[in-house]
C-alpha cells in the first residue's frame, strides 16, 4: 500500500510561481511513475504532468514551458515547478503514483488548492 503526502499549493497571483511537493511511502514497484493532475471548476480531472523513475517525463501541452516536474528517488518525493502561472490553472492538484503509468490503478494524494487570482 502506497501513501502519499502533498504540500504546497494556495493563492498565487497571475504570472507568479508555486511548488508541489508529494512524499511517498509504500511499495517500490507501486512508486514507479508519479505523476500530478488536476480538476478544474466543472471540469474532469486531467493530467498535467508525470516523470518515471528513470527521469522520462511527460507534459499536458497547456503547461509545457510553464510547469516543471521532477522527482527525487532517494526521498520517493516529486515535485512541480510552477511558472508563469494564469488564472485557468487554478484547480485542485492531486498526486499519483502507479507501476506503469496507468492513475486508475494507482494511488492517490489527498489533493491541494492552487488558486491564481489577482
Amino acid at each position: 500500500q502506497v501513501q502519499l503526502v502533498e504540500s504546497g499549493g494556495g493563492l498565487v497571483q497571475p504570472g507568479g510561481s508555486s511548488r508541489l511537493s508529494c512524499a511517498a511511502s509504500g511499495s517500490m514497484f507501486s512508486i514507479n511513475v508519479m505523476g500530478w493532475y488536476r480538476q478544474r471548476p466543472g471540469k474532469q480531472r486531467e493530467l498535467v504532468a508525470t516523470i518515471t523513475r528513470g527521469g522520462v517525463t511527460n507534459y499536458a501541452d497547456s503547461v509545457k514551458g510553464r510547469f516543471t516536474i521532477s522527482r527525487d528517488n532517494a526521498k520517493n518525493t516529486m515535485y512541480l515547478q510552477m511558472n508563469s502561472l494564469k488564472p485557468e490553472d487554478t484547480a485542485v492538484y492531486y498526486c499519483n503514483v502507479s507501476p506503469f503509468g496507468n492513475p486508475a490503478v494507482g494511488a492517490w494524494g489527498q489533493g491541494t488548492q492552487v488558486t491564481v487570482s489577482s
